[in-house]
C-alpha cells in the first residue's frame, strides 16, 4: 500500500495545501491530523466574532467529515503526534506509527504566555484558535470588563471587536505605542487614538504582575502598582511558532522550523509551511505568505518542485474604527520615513535614497492608496 502524504495541522496552512494539492493529485493517500476538532475556519475572523456576534460555531465553515470527504482525505481530530522518525518515515502517535511518503508540518504557533501571580490565573484565556474562542465566549457570558494583555496587532484586533461587542475593554503592554514592532509611531497614534475613541484605556509600560480574585471580580496588580478592576483577561502577548517536536527529530530550527524556497526542512521529505515555518530566513504569520507557500508546496508535492516567492505582502489590520494597512520594510533594506496627514489619517512612507518606496504604514482615508502604492514596493523574497 502507498505511503500518504500526512499533513499535521488542519489550520488555514494544513487545509489549503491539502486543496491545493487534490487540485493537482487526486489519487495519492492524503492523512490529516490535528490536535483540536479538525473544523474548518478562517483563523482571522476569531478576531471579528463578538462585533458579529457570532459564537464559534458561527465561524466554523465546514466540520471534519465535511473536509474529508471534500479532500478525499483521512482526518484524524483530536490527536497529537509525539514522535517523528525522519530515518524510517513515520510519525508516533503513542505507540502507533504512521508511515509517511512526504510529511508536512501545519501545526502553527502557540501563544506566548507569561506566569502570573495569584489566585486567578486561570482566568486569562489566550484566543489561537476555534476551541480557544468557544471557551472564552463561554466565560464571557453576562460579563462586561476584559483586561488585554498586548497592544500588538492582534490585541488591537480584539480591543475593537470586543468593544463593538459591548465589552469594556483595558490594554495593558510593556511598550511605549501600540503594535511597536509593526508601525510607525504616527500610525500607531491614529489606531490608538481611534481604539480611545471608542472608549478603550490604555496602560502603555507595565505589566501584569498579580491577579486576584474579588467576590465576583478580579484585580489586576500591575507593576507601576495600579490596580485595575475587570471580570476577564485575555492574553495576546503574541505568537511563538511550535518547533519542540521538529527540533527532537534532528529537523533545524531557528525561530521556525527552518525551510528553504520550496518549503523543504534539512530532511528529505519533511516540509513546513504556516506560522511554524521559517522561510529563507523569514518567519511571517500572516495569511498572503501562507496562501502562496500552499501553492508552491502543492506543486512539489505532486512531482513539480516550485519555489516560493514573495512578493509585496500588506498586511490588512481588522481595527475598523481606524482602518490600517501597513507594508513593513523588507529586511536588509533601510531608508528614511515621510509622514503626511493628520489625526486618523496618516501616510507613513520609508524611501532608499534613491527615492525607491520600501514599505508604508496607512491609517484611515489614507488606506485608499495602497493599491497604487504597492505597485511600488519591492518583493519581501523574489
Amino acid at each position: 500500500m502507498t505511503a500518504p502524504v500526512v499533513i499535521v495541522g488542519t489550520g488555514l496552512a494544513g487545509y489549503n495545501l491539502a486543496r491545493e494539492f487534490r487540485k493537482l493529485d487526486g489519487d495519492t493517500p492524503l492523512l490529516l491530523i490535528t490536535a483540536d476538532d479538525g473544523r474548518s475556519y478562517s483563523k482571522p475572523m476569531l478576531s471579528t466574532g463578538f462585533g458579529k456576534n457570532k459564537d464559534a460555531d458561527g465561524l466554523s465553515m465546514a466540520e471534519p467529515g465535511a473536509m474529508a470527504d471534500q479532500l478525499k482525505a483521512e482526518i484524524r481530530t483530536h490527536t497529537r503526534v509525539t514522535g517523528i522518525d525522519p530515518g524510517h518515515k513515520q510519525l508516533w502517535i503513542g505507540e502507533e506509527a504512521v508511515p509517511y511518503r512526504d510529511l508536512v508540518l501545519a501545526w502553527g504557533a502557540q501563544t506566548v504566555t507569561v506566569p502570573v501571580q495569584g489566585d486567578a490565573s486561570d482566568a486569562v484565556f489566550p484566543i489561537n484558535d476555534l476551541e480557544d474562542y468557544a471557551r472564552f465566549r463561554a466565560a464571557a457570558q453576562g460579563k462586561k470588563r476584559v483586561l488585554l494583555l498586548g497592544a500588538g496587532l492582534i490585541g488591537c484586533e480584539f480591543a475593537n471587536d470586543l468593544i463593538m461587542g459591548g465589552y469594556e475593554v483595558q490594554l495593558v503592554a510593556p511598550c511605549e505605542q501600540v503594535m511597536p514592532t509593526l508601525l510607525h509611531p504616527a500610525a500607531a497614534a491614529a489606531v490608538q487614538a481611534g481604539l480611545e475613541g471608542l472608549g478603550a484605556r490604555f496602560h502603555l509600560g507595565p505589566v501584569l504582575n498579580r491577579l486576584e480574585r474579588v467576590g465576583e471580580r478580579l484585580d489586576a496588580h500591575l507593576s507601576d502598582g495600579m490596580v485595575l478592576a475587570c471580570d476577564l483577561v485575555v492574553s495576546a502577548i503574541g505568537l511563538r511558532p511550535r518547533v519542540d517536536l521538529a527540533a527532537a527529530a534532528g529537523l533545524e530550527t531557528n525561530r521556525g522550523v527552518v525551510v528553504d524556497r520550496t518549503l523543504k526542512t534539512s530532511h528529505a521529505n519533511i516540509y513546513a509551511l504556516g506560522d511554524c515555518a521559517e522561510v529563507d530566513g523569514l518567519n511571517l504569520l500572516y495569511v498572503m505568505p501562507l496562501m502562496n507557500c500552499a501553492r508552491a508546496l502543492a506543486q512539489t508535492l505532486a512531482g513539480n518542485p516550485t519555489s516560493v516567492n514573495y512578493g509585496p505582502m500588506p498586511i490588512t489590520v481588522k481595527t475598523p474604527v481606524c482602518p490600517l494597512v501597513v507594508s513593513p520594510v523588507p529586511r536588509g533594506l533601510e531608508g528614511q520615513w515621510q509622514v503626511e496627514g493628520q489625526g486618523a489619517d496618516v501616510k507613513a512612507l520609508c524611501r532608499d535614497a534613491a527615492g525607491n518606496l520600501l514599505g508604508y504604514a496607512l491609517t484611515g482615508a489614507a488606506v485608499a492608496e495602497k493599491l497604487a502604492l504597492n505597485k511600488q514596493l519591492p518583493p519581501l523574497l523574489a
